[in-house]
């Protein structure tokens, strides 16, 4: 999402707005480093996220949230903002903004790193905060152990700026997840809700019913990805993903194939899907086997697939299935004294009922034997 610099009763702000749409006003407090990268990028996130974002530079200021006062009241007269109003806070900026929610008319606060946190404060609002490894961090976490609108996270492990893409201490995968617990935050408290299954719905029709590679790439961030986790397929990126889409997915599915749903989980940013499915290797399955000619067999596969969104966009793809089990199905492999399964884990997986333990050659012995 494009940003723009301007000017909120004489406080400079960079500003990110959702692509055509109002929507509620996340304001961003930045470190002691002030406005850099990575806080600039952090308002783009929170745009595509469907927040108006809002980054005022608080660098040398005496008041930081008297200031914050000030943007909030500014704020709240633009035509684009909807009522609710949250807060951001990263290092110094988070323990500003902890300090907001103790005085300042706001619905939700989210902060990373920083140190002072007064358990004995009266919040005026509910409060996410995100610290990394240490024991500081847990006598914190253990401080605002029952406040019933305060939950803590420590990423144990984890140094300061374990978020921030430019940190030594960076770590991707906990970085996503922190960033999903801070949007599950600022969803509860003020929106905006997406229905990510009706979202995911259309994205699959797009591949499966109409066929429309565009159309897919559309319901898709500008830089989504794809990652079928057991043959490492899909595409990072829309050219490569596109590409992938065009020429080795959507035009190579099976005519004959059904799948069950299973379950299906929903949370603030992420569908996640337990889907049986089934179909003919009718054609080269480039995604889930590539290089393999058409051998005609029926494969029956769980599959888990984890889609994220940012937004009413999808922004990325993990898709696991068990390839032992599929490689078993096609012929490609004999699972004779392999622990490999092949179809009938698919057959258990609807029916519980079927027997257990069937690959484990040593399950006759502890029969009969005492249970605890």
């Amino acid at each position: 999402m494009a940003s723009t610099s301007t000017l909120i009763e004489n406080i400079q702000a960079v500003v990110a707005r959702p692509d055509g749409e109002r929507g509620p006003v996340v304001v961003l407090c930045h470190d002691a480093a002030g406005i850099d990268g990575f806080m600039r990028d952090t308002v783009a996130l929170y745009a595509e996220e469907g927040y108006v974002a809002v980054l005022p530079d608080l660098t040398g200021s005496s008041d930081p949230v008297g200031d914050l006062s000030i943007i909030i009241r500014a704020v709240r007269t633009w035509p684009d903002a909807e009522a609710k109003i949250g807060l951001l806070g990263f290092g110094a900026g988070a323990e500003t903004a902890f300090k907001a929610a103790a005085s300042l008319d706001i619905d939700a606060a989210v902060t990373y790193g920083g140190e002072g946190f007064n358990a004995s404060a009266k919040l005026r609002c509910p409060i996410t905060i995100q610290l990394p490894g240490g024991d500081n961090s847990n006598a914190i976490k253990q401080a605002f152990a029952g406040a019933s609108d305060v939950e803590v996270f420590v990423y144990d492990g984890l140094g300061k700026d374990f978020e921030n893409p430019a940190s030594s201490n960076y770590m991707k995968a906990l970085a996503l997840l922190a960033h999903d617990r801070a949007i599950g935050r600022f969803r509860r408290a003020m929106g905006p809700h997406y229905d990510l299954g009706a979202l995911w719905e259309h994205h699959k029709n797009c591949e499966f019913i109409y066929c429309d590679t565009p159309a897919t790439m559309a319901s898709m961030v500008a830089s989504p990805y794809v990652n079928h986790i057991p043959t490492m397929t899909g595409g990072v990126g829309f050219e490569q993903l596109a590409r992938f889409y065009k020429y080795h997915f959507i035009p190579k599915n099976s005519a004959e194939r059904n799948g069950v749903l299973i379950s299906r989980t929903i949370g603030a940013t992420q569908v996640v899907e337990e889907i049986l499915s089934r179909f003919r290797h009718d054609t080269e399955l480039d995604w889930m086997l590539p290089g393999v000619k058409p051998t005609g067999k029926w494969i029956e596969i769980p599959m888990i697939v984890v889609i994220k969104f940012r937004g009413p966009k999808l922004y990325h793809e993990h898709i696991y299935w068990d390839q032992a089990s599929v490689l078993a199905q096609v012929g490609l492999i004999d699972p004779t004294g392999l622990p490999v399964a092949g179809a009938a884990q698919a057959h258990k997986l609807i029916d519980e009922s079927l027997p257990s333990n069937t690959l484990l050659p040593n399950w006759s012995e502890s029969e009969g034997k005492p249970i605890p």
